[in-house]
C-alpha cells in the first residue's frame, strides 16, 4: 500500500509520522527527571541500540552494506544529529523552554536558505507562506515561557536548529541514499560525550526503575522509530518541508503534556497549534488536488 502512494506523498507520510511519533519527548522527559548528563548517556546508548536494531530488521545480511552506502557524508549527518542532540537538551537547561521551541521552529526557514544557497532548490511560495505562518503559530504556542532567558541557552538552541536543517539539507545531496543508519552513529557520539562530563561531574548511577522503563520507552522504541522516518523524509521532500513537518512535535507535544501533566496551555497557545495544524493540512489538501491535476494532464508531480 505505502508503494502505491506518490513519491511526494511517501515523504509526507514518513515525516509527519516519525513527528507523531516523537512528539511524546517532552513529556516523558519530565516524567523521567533525570540531570541533563545523565539523560543524553541513557538517551545516546539506547537510541543507538535502537538504531541497530531498526536496521537488522530492515536490511538483515545487509547491514554493512547499508551503512557503507552512506559514506563520508553519513559521517557529516551523524555528527549534525549529534549537535542537533546537544543543543536541543542543553537549550532547555540554560534558558527557558518557549525559547528554545521558538527558536527550533526557525529550523526549516534555515533549511530552506541552505537549500537554495548549496543546492540551488527553488521552494514555491506556498512553501514560504506556510513556514511563516507556521513560525506565527510556534511562537503563539510558547508565548506564556518565553522571555530573555540566557544567551548561553539560546545559542544551544540556534546551534540545535541549524545542525537540524543542516542535516536534512546534507542529505539532499546524496539523492537516493538512506542516511538513517547513521544515527546509529550518532547515538554512539551523544553517549560518548555524555558518559566524559558524567564521569568528570562524579560518576554516573543506574537511575530508578521508573525512569529506567520511560528512558526504554522513550529512547530504545520511539526516538529510533521515528526518527528513522524522519531521517528518510530529505529522500522525498526538499529539505524546508521536512522542518516544516517536524513542528507537528511540538503542537501535538504540548497536547500531550495538557492531557497527562494537566498543564493547560493559554487560549493563545490553543489558537498557535491551531494555525499550525490548519497551515499543514491546507497546504497539504491544496498540493494533493493539484498533484492529481498534473496526473490528469499527464505531467510529472514529483517536484509539484
Amino acid at each position: 500500500m505505502f508503494h502505491s502512494l506518490s513519491h511526494r506523498q511517501q515523504g509526507l507520510l514518513l515525516t509527519g509520522g516519525g513527528a507523531l511519533i516523537i512528539s511524546p519527548d517532552a513529556l516523558l522527559i519530565k516524567l523521567i527527571g533525570l540531570p541533563d548528563s545523565e539523560i543524553l548517556l541513557w538517551r545516546g546508548l539506547l537510541t543507538a541500540l535502537g538504531f541497530v536494531i531498526i536496521m537488522l530488521a530492515r536490511h538483515g545480511s545487509g547491514i554493512l552494506a547499508a551503512y557503507r552506502r552512506c559514506g563520508w557524508t553519513g559521517l557529516g549527518v551523524a555528527s549534525l544529529f549529534s549537535l542537533s542532540t546537544f543543543g536541543f537538551v542543553l537549550g532547555n537547561q540554560y534558558t527557558k523552554g518557549g525559547n528554545v521551541l521558538m527558536i527550533l521552529a526557525g529550523a526549516p526557514l534555515i533549511a530552506a536558505l541552505l537549500s537554495r544557497l548549496f543546492l540551488a532548490e527553488r521552494l514555491p511560495r506556498r512553501t514560504w507562506l506556510a513556514i511563516w505562518l507556521c513560525l506565527v503559530g510556534t511562537s503563539l504556542i510558547v508565548l506564556d515561557d518565553a522571555g530573555a532567558g540566557s544567551w548561553v541557552g539560546n545559542g544551544f538552541a540556534l546551534l540545535a536548529a541549524t545542525a537540524l536543517a543542516a542535516n536534512f539539507t546534507l542529505c539532499r545531496t546524496r539523492p537516493g541514499v538512506d542516511m538513517s543508519p547513521m544515527l546509529t552513529l550518532s547515538g554512539l557520539i551523544v553517549a560518548a560525550v555524555a558518559a566524559l562530563f558524567g564521569l568528570a561531574g562524579g560518576g554516573i548511577a543506574l537511575p530508578p526503575v521508573d525512569s529506567l522503563l520511560l528512558l526504554v520507552l522513550l529512547c530504545l522504541v520511539l526516538l529510533p522509530l521515528g526518527f528513522t522516518l524522519i531521517q528518510r523524509g530529505p529522500l522525498y521532500l526538499p529539505a524546508a518541508e521536512v522542518g516544516l513537518l517536524m513542528l507537528l512535535e511540538v503542537v501535538v507535544g504540548t497536547l500531550w503534556v495538557w492531557w497527562l501533566l494537566n498543564e493547560r496551555p493559554a487560549p493563545v497557545a490553543l489558537g498557535g497549534g491551531a494555525l499550525v495544524l490548519g497551515t499543514l493540512l491546507a497546504k497539504g489538501l491544496y498540493e494533493r488536488r493539484l498533484e492529481r491535476r498534473l496526473r490528469a494532464q499527464g505531467a510529472a508531480p514529483r517536484g509539484l
